[in-house]
This record gives C-alpha cells, structure tokens and sequence, in this order.
C-alpha cells in the first residue's frame, strides 16, 4: 500500500521543498501539506519535479490566526473571504497538479451555518471541476477542534448528499473518527463510496501510527480487502524530530 507523507506535520524544520525531497529520501510515495502558500509555487513545483512526487492535497486557508479561526466556508457573512480562499486553493493546486483540495469549514453552529457552508462547497465544486479537482470536507473532533462546524462522518455525509455532485468527497482521517466516533472498520466499509482520501494516526496523542489504541495493520488489511488502492495519508505528530523515528514504515508497510 503507498503511503503519503503530510509535510503539515512532518519535517516542519525544512522548507517546504526540502521537506519534500526528505520524504521523497524516506520512501514516501506521495506527499500531502496543509497551507503552502507562504511558498513561492514554483519552487514546490521544482521540488516535486525532482523527486517524481505528487502533492495529493492542499487546504483552503484557516483565516485570521490572531483570532484563532480554522476556516472560513460555514462562516455567515464571511462568504467572499471564503469564496477567495478556495479561489486560491484552485490556483495554487492547478500549478502543482494537486487533485484534492480540503475547504475549512471553521468554528460555526447552526442551519445558517450549514446553508453557507454548503453554498460555499457549490460553489467551490464547481470551480475546481473544470480543472478535475476533487473538493474534500473534514470531521475533526472536538478536542483537539473546539466549535468546528464539522465533526462527524454523519454530518459529512448529509452534507456531501445535499451538495450532490461526484468531486465533493469526504477526507476520513481515522485519528479524528475513531475520538468522535470510533468503529472504524465499519465505518471504512459502509462510506468507501464517499470517500476521498483517508489519514492515519495514533490515538489519543497523535504520534506515530504504529501504537496507540488502535490496530492500524488490522485497518489497512480490512482496506486492502476493500480494494482501497489509493495512498494512505500519514498525518502524525512525531515525538521527536521526524527522522528520529520511521520504524513505523516498517512495522506497518514493510518499508
């Protein structure tokens, strides 16, 4: 199974394009991040170049930081900031080549709060869809997410069920619904239909993949027998420097 490095988290002491070539260097297959716009474009595009990588995904910007948003798409009256962050999110995946783009839904509650979340993903779809980019939306828990909108693959569902369009997927990052919700297998089975990337990490702290309360090589048979082919994000908090510690490759994917 290929697996993708998520430079968020990972090698945080690089630059983005060193990060990228350090992942290539460990034997990752693909790369993902969360916000590369503070990086000139062209020197991602240099650094994928050069190690055959892709950028699987990108995120649409959180906001203002000062303030502590995580995401602007189901804020009410924030609709043009949003619609321009996901424009941006468009641009930047075009000269990269990313496929998938995840738009942040942000701290809201509410029907208002859903109706412009979903006319924000609508609107996001149908821009990234000329350029076959696929949109995803992300359930995080409420720990580590306090107030965001979205928490729970239910949720996504509706929701990816109202917009009604085949590049609006969900991200099902088993760290964070395996704390909301848990039953992963399960879960992995019945939404295989929606879903459009999958991450993994430890549970409860986050770490590297190969502990914690979950049996992550039991999941990754249970997707293998599922025929899930795509890469598996790795989207981790390493305990030390990343490099300190990879024995998880091997102990989970034979690297």
């Amino acid at each position: 199974m290929r697996i993708s490095a998520n430079l968020g988290f990972l090698w945080t002491e690089y630059s983005l394009p060193d990060a990228i070539r350090k992942a290539k260097r460990a034997g990752f297959d693909a790369v993902e991040c969360h916000w590369p716009y503070a990086t000139e474009v062209q020197d991602v595009k240099q650094a994928l170049e050069e190690t055959g990588l892709g950028m699987l995904g990108i995120n649409t910007i959180r906001g203002d930081l000062d303030k502590r948003e995580n995401g602007l798409s189901a804020l009410i009256g924030r609709e043009l900031e949003a619609r321009e962050a996901i424009d941006q999110a468009i641009h930047y995946a075009i000269e990269i080549d990313t496929p998938n783009i995840h738009v942040m839904a942000g701290l809201a509650n509410g029907k208002t709060a859903h109706r412009t979340f979903l006319e924000n993903l609508e609107y996001a779809c149908a821009q990234a869809a000329v350029h076959g980019i696929t949109i995803v939306i992300e359930p995080l828990n409420h720990f580590d997410a306090p107030n965001y909108f979205l928490q729970t693959t239910a949720q996504a569902k509706d929701i990816i069920t109202e917009v009604n369009v085949s590049n609006l997927k969900l991200m099902f990052d088993c760290y964070h619904v395996q704390i909301m919700e848990g039953d992963i297998s399960r879960r992995l089975e019945s939404l295989l239909p929606i879903i459009g990337h999958i991450q993994i990490a430890s549970v409860p702290d986050r770490a590297e993949p190969d502990r914690g309360e979950l049996n992550y090589q039991h999941i990754l048979n249970t997707l293998g027998g599922l025929g899930y082919e795509a890469p598996i994000g790795i989207e981790y908090r390493p305990t030390g420097t990343t490099d300190d510690d990879l024995d998880w490759m091997r102990n989970l994917f034979n690297r």
